[in-house]
């Protein structure tokens, strides 16, 4: 594997791709997916209600979602499925994710936009203030980079995988009957997304394929707040005592990727999964 892709993702043309789909999450999956050459529309478009933090409620930035994504992916496609692969997609994007804090300073989109998107005056003020330039310019800086580190660390001899479940946004997946790729694409999240303790990678695996589902032919458009969405994080928040954030849920964050496959092999967030999986 070579990073030839990253020359491919130009600032004209991640400019272009934020403006034409509006949402950072879809775009920066959008952006390294065609850097790897492989397209995935229904999926990039699926990862819109991610942006915001969440559906604008402040946690990580919808790049890292979207980024996420992408390397889960790329980890697919060079490993096929399995723990394995899921693995190594939450090692890929720990490696992104620490990029993107050294370039951004952060990792939620709250502070990074310094917005409560929950409030009409503070997202005018984003708006007056030019937070679109700001987001933009944070896009261009960052998404060569992450797609660096994403083979840098996809490129690394796999280290033995523990025995799954490796990620609880895969197994979420797997319980919703999504393909295996799918599986694969979500494992990052795990762990408040590639174990850093943020808002719950479970939640935002099942508001993405909420999406897909939505958006497969026939099925309607996708929408950014989605009914059966906007159920899912009210359900999610009864069962967890109104937390979003891995951490605060389960008492602790992950020292790597063999806890958090022990605490799933221990029943941990069972309750969440089957609650959010559940038709």
């Amino acid at each position: 594997m070579t990073t030839e892709g990253a020359s491919t993702i130009s600032s004209l043309g991640t400019i272009g791709t934020f403006l034409r789909v509006g949402f950072c999450s879809e775009m920066f999956c959008n952006v390294l997916n065609r850097a790897y050459g492989y397209p995935l529309k229904l999926e990039e478009h699926a990862a819109m209600p991610l942006a915001g933090g969440i559906m604008q409620h402040g946690y990580q930035c919808g790049m890292i979602w979207g980024g996420a994504l992408a390397a889960g992916a790329q980890a697919y496609r060079l490993l096929g499925p399995g723990p394995h692969a899921e693995a190594a997609a939450i090692n890929a994007t720990q490696r992104f994710m620490g990029s993107f804090r050294d370039r951004n300073r952060d990792i939620n989109c709250l502070e990074l936009t310094e917005t409560e998107w929950q409030k009409i005056s503070q997202v005018i003020k984003y708006f007056i203030k030019g937070g679109t330039i700001r987001c933009i310019r944070m896009a261009v800086r960052s998404a060569p980079a992450a797609f660096n580190e994403i083979n840098a660390a996809l490129c690394e001899k796999p280290a033995e995988a523990p025995l799954p479940p490796v990620s609880c946004a895969a197994m979420l997946a797997q319980k919703m009957g999504v393909s295996e790729m799918h599986q694969v694409m979500v494992a990052g999240l795990a762990g408040g997304i590639g174990l850093s303790g943020g808002a719950c990678g479970a939640l935002g695996a099942a508001i993405w394929i909420m999406g897909m589902n939505s958006g497969k032919e026939g099925a309607g458009e996708i929408k950014y707040k989605s009914p059966q969405a906007l159920d899912a994080v009210d359900r999610f928040l009864k069962c967890t005592d109104y937390e979003f954030e891995c951490s605060n849920i389960v008492g602790h964050k992950f020292e790597n990727i063999a806890d958090h496959a022990a605490y799933m092999r221990d029943g941990g967030c069972s309750k969440i999964i089957d609650l959010l999986s559940a038709k």
